[in-house]
Parts: structure tokens; C-alpha cells; sequence
């Protein structure tokens, strides 16, 4: 069963790209963008990446933390930030029990192959841990522009 919107999201701990375990609670006070997606260093999953990326100065404007979720482990999520100079925490849900209580963790195809994976979705928690928007089955191109002018409704 997924988060309703206007739902208070259940805290959750993570292991992040530096080894430090980070509650979402820890960042109450404050929107976040928790943003699911597949695996590290592939096209899409690096696009999307660079575009936080290159929005991160628009994010902390809207006092605004981005948070990016995959099953990859720690080693991996390393090389993607030092690849890309990523500037926001990568954390490794490599067990999917974060994945799950999202409801993003699916039954996927590819190449006429079935697998569970990442559905590539976001979720905009408002400063009080509330659901306040989701987008799921996310495309790339253009996404992060769509999380901005909802923030910016947010803060207004």
C-alpha cells in the first residue's frame, strides 16, 4: 500500500554515498525531493541525475533538499557522485524496503526478460513530512522543471 497524498510519509534510515545513515525525519523542516530511480550510470538514471544536478542552486532557494534512492550499493553510488560531481546525498536501499513502502519496487520487461526493479518515480514531501505531490513513471526529459513550478507553489 502506497503514501496518500497529504499523508505524513513514514520515516525511514538509509545508508548515503559517504556511510552516513540519514532519516528523512532528519530533514523536516525543510521540502525534499526523494527521487527514485533504476541504476547507477545508466543514460536516463544519469541524465535525470545531472539535471538535479544542475537545478540544485534553484532547489536550495525553495529551501529544498534532493534525495536520490536505488538499490545500488554504497561503492557504486560513490563513483556515479565522483563521476558526475553530484552535490546531494545518493542512498542505497539495496534491500528495496524503502522502494517498497513507495511502491516503486515492480515487476519490470525489458527485452522480453521479467524483473523486479525501480520505477523510476519522485515524491515531494512538504517541511512537515506530508505527501504533498508524486509523479510516477517518470520521464526524464523535463522532470525537474515540473518539480520546480510545484515547489514554487509550495513556497508561495
Amino acid at each position: 500500500m502506497s503514501i496518500q497524498l497529504g499523508e505524513t510519509v513514514p520515516d525511514f534510515e538509509l545508508e548515503a554515498d559517504n556511510g552516513e545513515k540519514i532519516k528523512l525525519s532528519d530533514y523536516w523542516g525543510k521540502n525534499v525531493v526523494l527521487y527514485f530511480y533504476p541504476k547507477d550510470m545508466t543514460p536516463g538514471c544519469t541524465t535525470e541525475a545531472c539535471d538535479f544536478r544542475d537545478n540544485h542552486g534553484d532547489f536550495e532557494g525553495l529551501n529544498t533538499v534532493v534525495l536520490g534512492v536505488s538499490p545500488d550499493p554504497i561503492s557504486r553510488h560513490k563513483k556515479f557522485i565522483e563521476k558526475h560531481e553530484l552535490p546531494f546525498p545518493l542512498l542505497s536501499d539495496e534491500n528495496h524496503e524503502v522502494a517498497e513502502s513507495f511502491d516503486v519496487w515492480k515487476l519490470k520487461k525489458n527485452f522480453g526478460k521479467e524483473y523486479m526493479g525501480i520505477e523510476r518515480s519522485t515524491f515531494l514531501i512538504d517541511k512537515e513530512g506530508k505527501l504533498a505531490k508524486e509523479w510516477r513513471k517518470v520521464k526524464v526529459a523535463g522532470h525537474v522543471e515540473e518539480i520546480k513550478q510545484a515547489l514554487e507553489k509550495i513556497e508561495a
